[in-house]
């Protein structure tokens, strides 16, 4: 779902993934314990969103594509600090 900066109240299991033209982009500790190895790609196609989210009235909806890492990638990875947290 997407929501307006402030309209959802971000929690201390959430992760942040990065920005997204400038508004940070969420996922909850379950979810990224599960994609943790994998890159996760965004996009905005045509067709129809779900439910309350932001970009159902504009006539697209995201899609989310994913592809393993890299031996190479999860090395670097494995040296990063812990990812951010919300809250």
């Amino acid at each position: 779902m997407c929501y307006s900066v402030g309209e959802f109240r971000v929690g201390p299991q959430d992760v942040l993934l990065g920005l997204i033209a400038g508004c940070p982009f969420y996922i909850g500790a379950a979810q990224f314990e599960y994609w943790q190895h994998t890159q996760l790609i965004l996009d905005v196609v045509p067709g129809r969103g779900a439910g309350f989210s932001l970009e159902a009235p504009e006539g697209v909806r995201f899609l989310t594509r994913s592809r393993i890492f890299t031996h190479a990638e999860l090395g670097v990875l494995a040296t990063a600090k812990p990812p951010t947290r919300g809250g």
